[in-house]
């Protein structure tokens, strides 16, 4: 398209349409080239200046629902995660609910003796047979990936933590598990490591069973993230009240009041909600 066309992002910042990001996305999301062109036909002729990016995503869901259902739930579902930004504590919480939903119990945001330092670690889950490690690693741009440096960091950290003694779940233990669970991929250098090294990797769509994508569908944990209901104000006040569910709001929908004040209207919210699969 030879005219700019400046589009408003989520942080209110503008910034001129580019073509080229969205169709990365969408190829990122499973989608063949073919059906990519047709959701871009689509879109292309309705962009205007002002437009959000929350537009144009809903523009484009809808167009490859009706191509592909399956493909366009990945789609959205990713771009759900990758809202849990710019911070990482959110998606910390988020992971920390997907593997409560797995039958851990959690708790986030440790410092903990090493053999030689502490550590600050993502995640803390533990069960009756396991204590686990967790480095959730937050990306906010869709073609970064966790490569083998970042491997390499964590796997010293972890080795330096499996020399300890922790007290969790009311016993004296070692760790049992360290993982690295990111929201975007892995090199294939940073995967040949993990294996060699045995270290558990979990990304968007790695290992081929049980990846990222694949948990979060398993446990039905939508994201508030994925709420067109919801303001970026409002997700960003929820996200910093530790609100990272919609099964959270659906528990307890006084909690949008509590937090967003008694005046905000939740009967969209709760209708938008209740209708996700």
């Amino acid at each position: 398209m030879s005219e700019q066309i400046s589009i408003v992002k989520a942080n209110g910042k503008h910034e001129t349409f580019d073509s080229e990001k969205l169709r990365f996305s969408l190829l990122n999301s499973g989608a063949s080239q073919d059906a990519v062109e047709e959701v871009l036909a689509h879109i292309l002729p309705e962009l205007h200046n002002g437009m959000t990016t929350s537009e144009i995503y809903r523009h484009a869901f809808e167009s490859l629902a009706k191509i592909n259902k399956p493909v366009a739930r990945s789609y959205s579902l990713r771009r759900a995660v990758m809202e849990l930004g710019p911070s990482g504590f959110p998606f910390e919480d988020f992971v920390a609910e997907i593997l409560r939903a797995k039958g851990f119990q959690c708790v986030t945001r440790q410092t903990v003796l090493g053999g030689c330092v502490p550590h600050e670690v993502d995640v803390v889950a533990y069960n009756d047979k396991k204590l686990v490690m967790v480095e959730a690693k937050f990306h906010n741009e869709l073609g970064t990936k966790s490569d083998l440096k970042v491997v390499l960091y964590i796997k010293a950290r972890f080795d330096d933590l499996a020399d300890n003694v922790f007290s969790y779940g009311g016993e004296n233990r070692k760790v049992t598990d360290s993982w690295l669970i990111t929201n975007t991929k892995f090199s294939s250098t940073a995967i040949h490591y993990g294996v060699c090294k045995d270290m558990t990797l979990i990304g968007w769509n790695y290992p081929e069973h049980g990846s990222l994508q694949n948990m979060i569908e398993e446990e039905g944990l939508h994201p508030i993230t994925c709420l067109s209901t919801l303001s970026a104000l409002d997700k960003k006040n929820l996200l910093a009240s530790g609100v990272v569910l919609c099964s959270s709001v659906k528990r307890k929908p006084e909690i949008l009041a509590e937090v967003l004040g008694q005046s905000f209207a939740g009967a969209p919210v709760l209708n938008e909600i209740n209708e996700l699969k």
